[in-house]
């Protein structure tokens, strides 16, 4: 894999922390900023939500710039919304910094996902995306647990500066690394906006980039409110939170690692295997959750599977959408982060039900059905339809 793919991983661990460092830091703001915990979680759909609609606007701005320069920008201005929600006093000031940094996030990741695709051999695309998203699972083993311990120690400010500052190296690491020319085909080359926007209307595009979200909107459902579940159901100290965040993302890395070398080639026994497993995962975490060890253990493979699946779906939203160069990793990114956006959503509504902390858990399953029941009509769709969409074979 080339160098500039690993420069871009750098920078998406930056970002990656960002994006999942709320897990462990939700209690501290609420307490800080005087809002309950569940609002509080509404700063990751917010998150979301901005990368949502950022992801093909933003991309559609930005699809005729120089890529080195679109990169740098959207990161600056990543760690400036970082730098302004580390001082603020006020939730909705800090709320729209994180929408600010989703915008960024958003433009960089589409651009990011567009550039990978462009770097390496078009059969390739799957571990391109891999070593991509590896920055987001190594930010889960290193970075979310990291600012964690930070935000236990120093207070969770301190982990919103520590993201900040991790975006300078990851900018200098652009500025060397990425090549200074024009986005993929340019002004000139490459199909009209109008055609690129076309793909949307192709059902087997819609369908995986339904999946995609429907995945991960379980991962985000659970993942957002996993502290609570480790202090109050299992019963751990508050220091447990990072152990279990370091299962989870070891998990995710190790599933979209194994995924991004069968996503290319053989998708389907991933999306076969995977969907059941992580249909059964959830309800099995959320009735063993009262045991460290049963929590432990389920915790890293429901990682595994969650960005294995995930992974593998994704990587079809780039193959179906190879129609649209320039605005298919803004595609694959609105799918991760309907995700991202909805799961958190519909997991807080459990929180004040009998079920309580575990209602995230067995909110994530029922996602994980509705997709699978979506898929399983249509396989033989997919499957007929081509090169690309083997995803339900």
């Amino acid at each position: 894999m080339p160098l500039p793919l690993y420069l871009l991983a750098l920078a998406v661990f930056a970002m990656g922390t960002s994006e999942f460092m709320l897990a462990g830091l939700l209690p501290d703001i609420a307490s800080d900023l005087d809002v309950t915990v569940g609002t509080a979680g509404a700063l990751t759909s917010a998150f979301a939500i901005g990368m949502i609609v950022g992801a093909p606007l933003v991309a559609a701005l930005a699809r005729n710039w120089p890529r080195r320069s679109s990169l740098l920008w959207f990161l600056l201005l990543f760690a400036a919304a970082h730098a302004v929600g580390a001082v603020t006093t006020s939730f909705p000031v800090l709320f729209t910094t994180r929408v600010v940094a989703a915008l960024a996030n958003a433009g960089f990741l589409a651009v990011a996902l567009t550039a990978a695709a462009t770097l390496v051999p078009p059969d390739k695309k799957g571990r391109a995306l891999a070593v991509l998203l590896s920055g987001t699972t190594v930010a889960t083993i290193a970075g979310v647990p990291g600012g964690s311990v930070l935000g236990a120690f120093l207070g969770w400010r301190a982990t919103f500066w520590a993201v900040a500052a991790l975006c300078l190296p990851a900018a200098l690491g652009i500025l060397k690394g990425v090549p200074a020319r024009q986005a993929k085909e340019g002004a000139t080359g490459g199909p009209a906006l109008r055609a690129e926007l076309a793909q949307l209307t192709r059902p087997r595009l819609i369908l995986v980039m339904l999946l995609g979200a429907l995945v991960n909107a379980a991962t985000f459902g659970s993942f957002t409110f996993l502290a609570p579940v480790v202090t109050d159901t299992a019963g751990l100290d508050e220091w447990w939170i990072s152990v279990v965040l370091v299962l989870f993302g070891t998990g995710a890395f190790v599933g979209v690692t194994v995924a991004g070398r069968l996503s290319d080639r053989r998708p389907g026994p991933v999306v076969a295997a995977g969907g059941p497993l992580l249909l059964i995962g959830w309800p099995a975490l959320a009735v063993l959750a009262h045991r460290p060890v049963a929590l432990c253990v389920l915790v890293f493979v429901q990682g595994a599977l969650s960005f294995a699946l995930g992974g593998t779906l994704i990587t079809r939203v780039l193959y179906e959408a190879a129609g649209a160069p320039a605005m298919a990793g803004s595609y694959a990114t609105a799918a991760l982060n309907v995700g991202a956006a909805v799961g958190p959503l519909v997991a807080a509504t459990t929180l004040g039900t009998a079920v309580g902390h575990l209602g995230p858990l067995w909110a994530s399953g029922l996602l994980v059905a509705v997709a699978l029941l979506i898929a399983f009509p249509f396989r033989t769709v997919v499957v007929a339809a081509g090169r690309g969409a083997e995803v339900l074979q």
